[in-house]
């Protein structure tokens, strides 16, 4: 039978990886990456989109085998990877680098739970799973911003996040104890059931969609499918890295670089390189924006009802109606909106959902703040990667200037109070400290499933 080297590679590394391959760092930031995408689920919850993906999930059904984050009983491993994955992705506050979590935490998590599994086990699979996902996403060429001497942005002819589906399935088939043969099915398979890349059209889209830059728990469910039909023996397209005609290309990416997927592989963990841990349920593209804001407002003791007007110079893409639109139909709208992101902080709310509430952000209080708020590039970025806040405020002007994305070395403390904060609103007080002391000790775990009662 003929495969794809890369993709024979990527097989073999699944199945032969084991605890004692797993670098230390790479344990500790698996355990809290899966901490923080479910407490990110958690708080998905409390959101009409949240609520939408559960509907449609205990619709589904299918044998109780996995649960919902959050949720009472337990649906198919399908259902319950369509639910989380729209859960964890709710309030766009999950994990950066490709935006992995929601593709791929709810897969390890279901079949952790379906098959069994331990602590260890999971920590493996999800491991791994960003690994093959992020060597996937190396060979990829899909283009980024193209800044233009105008300040304006050209943005790529598509992106999306096709190229996580490789670790959907790894995550699934390493959790099922497939050989290397059906991993080899499975994986190829579940590059046929990636979705589109809708990335890019999604920032030129008025109004929003909930879709955004696609919909994570329903690809999750093409991987998982794939990782159960190799199971039961279907034969899927080992050579789907090969030729002018593979992967890449029928996905629809600007070029392919296959040598760099095996490269070092079980030596250098690419993805575990950086890890970007969101402390803002927002686009990452104002996350900084937000934070010097706030250094303003705490620093001079604002309050929202001092605020005169505010200025935001950032990234080039806030031409973009994506960032420009002030429609408000829907929490995605708060999302991708500066505006609405800083006017709702304003207010004195924690981050989290709460930011999101739909309420209050059409009271006067925040719709007036709001049509107060401008933004645009910085006419620096290019030469200094920076950004800048102005607030006016009690006839003074209040300014803050950061680095551009300097915001993302959360600590594990930073991290567990986020946990908190969104675990609170869904669980008891005694399933918050027991599912935290079992996320912090998770490879001694005999058994996934006692997690789960902890966050359902």
């Amino acid at each position: 039978m003929k495969i794809s080297p890369e993709l024979e590679g990527l097989a073999k590394f699944v199945i032969e990886t084991k605890w004692e391959n797993l670098p230390p760092k790479v344990i500790n930031d698996t355990k809290l990456f899966l901490m923080d995408s479910i407490g990110c689920g958690l708080g998905g919850i409390l959101t009409d989109p949240g609520k939408i993906a559960i509907t449609v999930a205990k619709r589904m059904g299918g044998p109780p085998e996995s649960s919902i984050i959050g949720v009472k009983g337990k649906v198919s491993c399908v259902s319950a990877v369509l639910a989380n994955g729209q859960l964890i992705n709710a309030l766009d506050w999950e994990a950066l680098t490709g935006h992995a979590p929601p593709y791929i935490v709810p897969p390890a998590l279901a079949m952790a739970e379906s098959y069994d599994a331990s602590g260890q086990d999971l920590i493996i699979a999800t491991a791994v799973a960003l690994e093959v996902a992020m060597r996937v996403n190396a060979a990829l060429a899909s283009g980024g911003f193209i800044i233009g001497d105008d300040g304006h942005v050209r943005w790529p002819d598509r992106q999306g996040y096709a190229n996580l589906n490789f670790g959907v399935a790894a995550a699934a088939g390493k959790l099922m104890k497939l050989n290397q043969d059906k991993m080899i099915h499975a994986m190829s398979t579940a590059g046929h059931l990636s979705q589109v890349l809708t990335w890019v059209r999604h920032t030129f889209q008025e109004p929003r969609g909930m879709v955004k830059y696609g919909v994570s728990g329903w690809q999750n469910t093409g991987g998982v499918i794939a990782a159960l039909l190799a199971e039961s023996g279907f034969f899927g397209d080992p050579t789907v890295f090969d030729s002018d005609q593979g992967f890449w290309k029928f996905v629809g990416y600007g070029g392919w670089n296959p040598e760099r997927i095996l490269k070092d592989i079980g030596k250098e963990w690419l993805f575990f390189k950086k890890i970007l841990f969101k402390p803002f349920p927002s686009c990452r593209q104002f996350q900084t924006e937000t934070e010097a804001f706030l250094h303003i407002m705490d620093t001079h003791k604002l309050l929202a009802k001092d605020i005169e007007s505010i200025k935001i110079y950032g990234h080039p893409t806030f031409f973009a109606p994506a960032f420009t639109s002030r429609e408000l139909n829907h929490i995605v709208d708060i999302h991708f909106s500066p505006a609405y992101t800083l006017a709702m902080a304003a207010q004195g709310f924690p981050p989290g959902v709460e930011w999101q509430d739909m309420e209050v952000a059409r009271t006067p209080a925040v719709t007036d703040l709001v049509n107060r708020i401008s933004y645009t590039g910085h006419p620096e970025f290019r030469e200094k990667q920076i950004v800048r806040v102005e607030v006016a405020a009690r006839g003074q002007t209040f300014v803050a200037e950061r680095p551009f994305n300097s915001l993302y070395e959360m600590s594990e403390q930073d991290l567990i109070k986020k946990y908190k904060h969104n675990a609170y609103k869904i669980l008891t007080e005694n399933q918050v400290e027991n599912s935290l002391a079992y996320f912090l000790s998770l490879e001694k775990l005999p058994r996934t499933s006692l997690l789960a009662e902890q966050i359902t």
